[in-house]
């Protein structure tokens, strides 16, 4: 233990309130991008948000203007935040097909891959949140949504781990390199 114990539980933290804050939202919705700032420094450039901001939380998430559905990689390669934003966070939804459709779905025609993994029996379809912290400690949860179960409450299951989403978390984390 001591001072080796994992330094990213803050940031874990936060890619929970943001999974839950777009879950509240529904499904089939756009790339959603969040600015992660600190919350004292917002308190005092907007005051008014005291009621509304956890203030036990170092870091609020801030959602910025839903992204375009295009090339997700290619839009973040755009994105230079200021030192201001001490990290950044993105929920998107994605399919997740199991191992055995990997050798049916290859190609380069993205088009046509998306489409097949759409359609696949076996397809799940999930929320993908990372985060990532300027000073380095990053976080995934991916929640599986669910089906109805026999009383009609549909199950979602959460899954939790650093390394869900590596590219992703690489692509997060060059938005932040001054």
């Amino acid at each position: 233990m001591g001072s080796h114990e994992n330094p990213a539980p803050g940031v874990a933290a936060i890619a929970r309130e943001v999974e839950e804050f777009v879950a509240s939202g529904g499904w089939d919705q756009p790339p959603q991008l969040f600015a992660l700032v600190s919350t004292e420094a917002l308190l005092r450039e907007q005051p008014e948000l005291a009621g509304q901001l956890d203030g036990a939380s170092a870091l609020t998430p801030v959602a910025q203007e839903p992204l375009e559905e295009a090339d997700l990689a290619e839009t973040l390669g755009r994105i230079a935040w200021p030192q201001t934003v001490a990290g950044c966070a993105i929920a998107q939804e994605i399919i997740v097909l199991p191992p055995s459709a990997e050798a049916e779905l290859s190609g380069d025609d993205i088009a046509r891959l998306r489409k097949a993994a759409a359609d696949h029996p076996d397809r799940t379809e999930a929320r993908l949140v990372a985060a990532v912290l300027r000073d380095g400690p990053a976080a995934c949860v991916m929640r599986l949504r669910g089906y109805s179960t026999d009383d009609g409450e549909p199950v979602d299951e959460i899954v939790e781990h650093p390394d869900l989403a590596p590219n992703l978390v690489e692509a997060l984390r060059a938005t932040l390199i001054p």
